[in-house]
């Protein structure tokens, strides 16, 4: 499976070479932070034991415009990003690497992301909530920049 996704990195989400890029085995850390991402947001989208099409579209989207990926690479992150979902024990390995690479500011941007990916289908369920105050306190965030990040979401969504 490893190989399969370091030949999806290398076809799809390769970073401009640069003089002080990773080991040539090492995805780019964009790569993995889209993986990532990804991979939350699923999680997310599954704590309701239901998958909307809206929230399908929602994750189609954030990772269109947010990672500038076309339609093909997003449809194989997914498809990767559940894989990976799947089979990880805990959320740690995700949120780890988005605290350890994204700042504060960024990581407010993830949170607005999730909590689009809440309101995409028109309820918040009792598991999508309890997991986003998790998600929050994995990736450091504020319960005040959470409950920003909450609002503009929802604003977002009435817009």
């Amino acid at each position: 499976m490893l190989d399969t996704i370091k030949r999806f990195f290398e076809r799809h989400l390769a970073a401009p070479p640069s003089t002080d890029e990773p080991a040539a085995d090492a995805p780019p850390v964009r790569n993995q932070l889209a993986l990532a991402a990804c991979a939350l947001l699923l999680e997310l989208a599954h704590a309701d034991d239901e998958f909307s099409q809206a929230e399908q579209r929602h994750i189609e989207e954030t990772l269109t415009r947010h990672f500038n990926l076309d339609e093909d690479t997003v449809a194989e992150l997914i498809r990767l990003a559940d894989q990976e979902r799947r089979s990880s024990v805990d959320l740690y390995q995700f949120t780890s690497l988005m605290t350890a690479s994204y700042d504060e500011g960024q990581r407010m941007v993830l949170a607005e992301m999730m909590w689009g990916l809440v309101y995409a289908d028109g309820t918040v369920a009792k598991h999508e909530s309890h997991l986003m105050r998790k998600l929050s306190q994995l990736l450091d965030l504020r319960p005040g920049y959470l409950a920003e990040a909450k609002q503009r979401a929802l604003k977002t969504r009435i817009d």
